[in-house]
Formats: structure tokens, sequence, C-alpha cells
């Protein structure tokens, strides 16, 4: 069995003018949701053995956050730029190409593709705030066998369902 979580970048500032869209670092209130989803991830025992993040900054710092509250090492980060803004089709063919003897991947990306691939895997629908996590498990071996309507929901988390 194989299992996926995906992870909307955190909430992210639009302050600082003359930044393009893919510099936005994460706000106050993103540089504090990332470290409460992973603390709530490592309570419920959810770990990666891979980790894969659009380069955005304020996905790749949301990976980052969450990943230190799992103490998952840095090489198991890795960043693609097709991940950038992509839609649900691009990250199920990402999803596909990650490789053998990974049981438990991530993937930090955008709206809408990120809540877009979550229905076009489990067939339900669901619109991800800033932060939110969901993990999908597949009753099969091998990634490229991950397809539509392949997974079933197993975890749903978001920032507000937290107690402050």
């Amino acid at each position: 069995m194989l299992e996926l979580t995906l992870i909307r970048h955190a909430k992210s500032s639009r302050d600082q003018t003359g930044l393009s869209d893919f510099d936005r670092p994460l706000n106050d209130r993103g540089r504090r949701d990332a470290p409460r989803m992973g603390r709530r991830l490592e309570e419920l025992g959810v770990h990666f053995d891979l980790l894969l993040s659009s380069p955005a900054r304020r996905a790749i710092e949301t990976a980052r956050l969450i990943a230190a509250e799992l103490h998952c090492p840095d090489h198991r980060i890795r960043t693609l730029e097709s991940l950038y803004n992509a839609d649900a089709d691009t990250l199920l063919e990402e999803i596909q190409r990650i490789e053998s003897g990974v049981q438990h991947a991530a993937l930090v990306a955008h709206n809408p593709g990120i809540s877009r691939l979550y229905r076009l895997l489990t067939g339900e629908p669901v619109d991800m705030p800033t932060c939110a996590v969901a993990v999908v498990r597949f009753d099969v071996d091998d990634w490229q066998a991950v397809h539509m309507d392949s997974g079933w929901p197993h975890l749903y988390e978001h920032p507000k369902k937290l107690a402050p």
C-alpha cells in the first residue's frame, strides 16, 4: 500500500510590492500554521520517505517547516519546477514518476491544482485552504499504478480545525 500526503502551501504575504508571485514568502500566519500542521502530522504518525515541493518560495518554506517538525532530513525534500502552479494532471504525472521503494510521499503545491488532484484521486470534492493536509491511500505497490479514482481518503486536516 502506498500513501500520498497532499499539502497546500501555507498562507503567503502580498505585502512586498515588486515581488513576483514565485518569490512571495509566507506571512506570519503561514509561518505559524506550517509548524502546527507538522506537529499534528507527527501526533498522527504521518511520516514521509520523500517530500516533493514546488520551488516557489511559499511552497518550499512550507515544506521545510513541516519537515522540521517531522524530523524529515533535507535530503528527502526535492523541488520540481513542474509543480509550480501545476494543474492536477501534471501533479499526477509527477506522482507516477516517484521511484520504487518510496512508500509514503508528500507533495507541497498550489491551488487549484492540489484540490483538483485530491478529487481526481479519490472522487471526492474538496477545496483545500492554505496549509491543509490530506492523506490518500492506494492499494498498489507502484506509483505508476496511481491513477484517477484509485485512492481513498485517509486523513484531512487544516489549521482552523486545530485548537489555537
